[in-house]
């Protein structure tokens, strides 16, 4: 079996992290937290698990940073002082076992749910979507005031808690991504128009987090290279925003794309062969590295070590993300370094959002 390349197993900085590799754990709804956002002892354990799994990197699944951002009941929080203990948790499970904490930060928009929420959801405007439950209520100015401070707080928790850094979720239909795209976004203010307003919204929580916790402060941000949708926010607009993005002084940028409302080309893709590899963002994480200084992450239908170096060796990213193959296989990226893998046995088969969904996250493969 042939030895995996030093180049992904090779320890790397990360601004101010020191990664024992360039593999990441992206963000993935577990759905395992009590109904205050509270980790469940499992959850700890899962993260535990991740770790010593060997990932340079695990980021967190989407927490919410406001209540009315809440995607789902059993989802992680950090909007208050009260969910601190949580997140200190997490992150010790994940420094026990020698790895790194991220935690991602997002809020659902219009994707959320009044049963989940507590309030009609709030989105750019007040247009009912196909990736929309309900028709939502259009943001003031106010609410993108007060947004944006939860931001900020909730990174601030994050740091306190110990994390090494944070991921702003501006992909795949929620409140941020939304703000991006022109398809969901038809504001007649500052925070919509043309791209420099419609990225407004996304500058200004980069801009309030970073005030907060200062510009060392390792900051990711999750962004759509394309929403696949016709009308939506597609890889040009991607670009340029992307390029703020760097020149605002972030860490790093993953590409992904689509929105639940994306057909066959939504952020978690069904494999049409069982196991293959599609790689399905390289394009667009391709066309985003070759523009910026930031660190680019690639995510998206990526299962093995060939693919994996490949994109690292032809300078398509500089990391590469896992999210489903890590489901199956904790112990993953051990296994890919030490020889005795060399692809995962993930088919993509998306059994294991339906466990999610029922409260009993896990693989259905045997």
């Amino acid at each position: 079996m042939t030895k995996p390349e030093t180049n992904l197993f090779t320890p790397h900085r990360l601004q101010g992290m020191e990664l024992r590799n360039r593999l990441i754990r992206s963000a993935t709804m577990e759905a395992m937290c009590s109904t205050d956002g509270q980790p469940t002892a499992a959850l700890v354990d899962l993260y535990r698990q991740l770790a010593a799994g060997g990932c340079g990197l695990l980021i967190s699944g989407i927490t919410y940073v406001s209540e009315e951002g809440k995607l789902i009941a059993t989802g992680l929080g950090a909007a208050s002082d009260e969910q601190l203990a949580g997140l200190e948790k997490l992150a010790a499970a994940v420094h026990q076992e020698g790895g790194l904490f991220c935690l991602q930060l997002g809020h659902s928009g219009g994707q959320g749910n009044k049963r989940v929420c507590g309030q009609q959801p709030l989105a750019p405007s007040a247009i009912k979507l196909e990736q929309y439950s309900q028709t939502p209520q259009e943001m003031t100015l106010a609410d993108i005031e007060r947004i944006i401070a939860a931001f900020a707080a909730a990174t601030g928790r994050a740091k306190q808690a110990g994390c090494d850094a944070v991921q702003l979720h501006a992909a795949h239909g929620y409140l941020i991504n939304q703000f991006l795209s022109p398809l969901a976004n038809q504001r007649q203010d500052g925070y919509g128009g043309n791209l420099a307003g419609r990225s407004r919204f996304l500058l200004e929580i980069v801009s309030a987090v970073q005030q907060t916790v200062g510009s060392d402060f390792p900051l990711l941000v999750k962004l759509n290279g394309s929403d696949n949708l016709a009308g939506g926010l597609d890889i040009d607009e991607s670009l340029a925003v992307a390029k703020l993005l760097d020149t605002a002084g972030i860490t790093g940028i993953e590409v992904s794309s689509g929105t639940p409302a994306s057909g066959d080309k939504t952020p978690i893709r069904l494999s049409h062969e069982s196991g293959s590899e599609m790689a399905y963002n390289a394009v667009l994480s391709r066309t985003i590295k070759q523009q910026v200084k930031c660190s680019v992450i690639a995510v998206g239908g990526i299962r093995s070590l060939h693919v994996a170096t490949g994109l690292l060796r032809t300078n398509q990213a500089d990391y590469i993300s896992l999210s489903r193959p890590l489901i199956r296989e904790p112990d993953l990226p051990n296994k890919l370094q030490s020889g005795t893998s060399e692809k995962s046995t993930c088919t993509s088969c998306n059994g294991c959002l339906k466990t999610m969904l029922e409260g009993n996250f896990r693989c259905v493969l045997p």
